[in-house]
């Protein structure tokens, strides 16, 4: 198949066109600096050269074009958060619309924000709840769920009636890649810093990059299957719980605790937001489960040994060529 990855170039995205390249698949990445064979120009916004060269006969697109959330929730960059996403999902549907030759499914990242901030059930697409009503939480979380409801909503009103399109309401990707959520988290953990946070009450949803993988590879395949889709584990656990699982798997024993105020203070160093680590995100994945997809990685406990030996090896291994080079200096 041809699979055109929009917004390509992330860890989300290196993660994808690593495992669909290897699985024999032509990958096609849209990127504003395109710098390998297959990447093509694009600037997230007008349609150009990239949509006949690209999307025109693909058999998939999976657009992950959006501004990363992780930064300091300012006005200027909740705005560009909301138009990147918006305007990278209208120009894809564009796109899409003016092929000769659609692609038949077009999967649009969503995020898991999109629910409430919750502790007493699980959020799953049948009876979840839909977060920007909850008391007592910061009054900008609702902009955070403004952007997913909006960023749906501009795959849902495009005119591509011969495309199936899919939502994926994605909890946080986990991979040992360089830059990403779990090696900042791990960052934290090798610190002795990985303890709970403000108590360590709130939810977090995750998925494991292979089942990542695994669940867009399903979506493509399967026909039946249209509208917003969780992506997450199915097991979402105590931020405490997630935590200590992680210290146990690279093998830290302590984890200091940090307090809410400590939170906003990391977060303000770190130029990123403590929504990030405050919002209870209880999200489990009802209709992949209905449609009978199987978790390789469903519990964090073996996930995070997987990650945790994975990163260990990735860094090894660059002790090594480090070392090499070193002596052949």
């Amino acid at each position: 198949m041809r699979i055109v990855l929009p917004g390509g170039t992330g860890q989300v995205g290196g993660v994808l066109d690593r495992a669909l390249t290897a699985a024999g698949h032509e990958v096609v990445i849209l990127t504003r600096r395109p710098t390998r064979k297959h990447e093509l120009a694009w600037d997230g916004r007008t349609l150009g050269p990239w949509a006949a060269e690209a999307v025109d006969g693909a058999d998939a697109v999976v657009n992950l074009a959006g501004r990363s959330v992780s930064c300091r929730y300012t006005a200027a960059n909740l705005r560009e958060m909301m138009a990147s996403r918006v305007d990278s999902a209208r120009v894809v549907g564009e796109a899409i619309a003016a092929a000769a030759r659609p692609p038949k499914v077009w999967l649009q990242m969503s995020t898991a924000t999109v629910y409430a901030h919750r502790f007493d059930a699980p959020n799953d697409e049948a009876t979840g709840i839909i977060g920007g009503a909850e008391q007592g939480v910061p009054d900008y979380w609702e902009y955070s769920v403004r952007i997913a409801r909006n960023w749906e909503r501009e795959q849902e009103i495009a005119n591509t009636p011969a495309t199936r399109k899919v939502a994926l309401r994605s909890a946080m990707v986990m991979s040992p890649d360089r830059g990403g959520v779990f090696d900042a988290l791990l960052g934290l953990t090798r610190l002795g810093l990985g303890g709970a946070v403000a108590g360590g009450r709130q939810y977090v949803s995750w998925i494991h990059d292979v089942d990542f993988v695994r669940s867009v590879r399903f979506l493509i395949e399967r026909e039946d299957i249209e509208g917003p889709v969780n992506l997450a584990a199915p097991e979402p656990l105590p931020q405490r719980d997630f935590m200590r699982a992680l210290r146990e798997a690279w093998g830290m024993p302590l984890g200091l605790p940090a307090t809410r105020r400590m939170a906003e203070l990391g977060a303000f160093a770190l130029r990123t937001d403590t929504e990030l680590l405050l919002k209870s995100r209880r999200v489990t994945p009802g209709r992949l489960l209905d449609a009978g997809f199987e978790f390789e990685h469903g519990r964090w406990r073996e996930a995070a040994a997987d990650l945790a030996h994975r990163a260990r090896a990735r860094r090894e291994s660059a002790t090594k060529t480090l070392r090499a080079v070193r002596n052949s200096a």
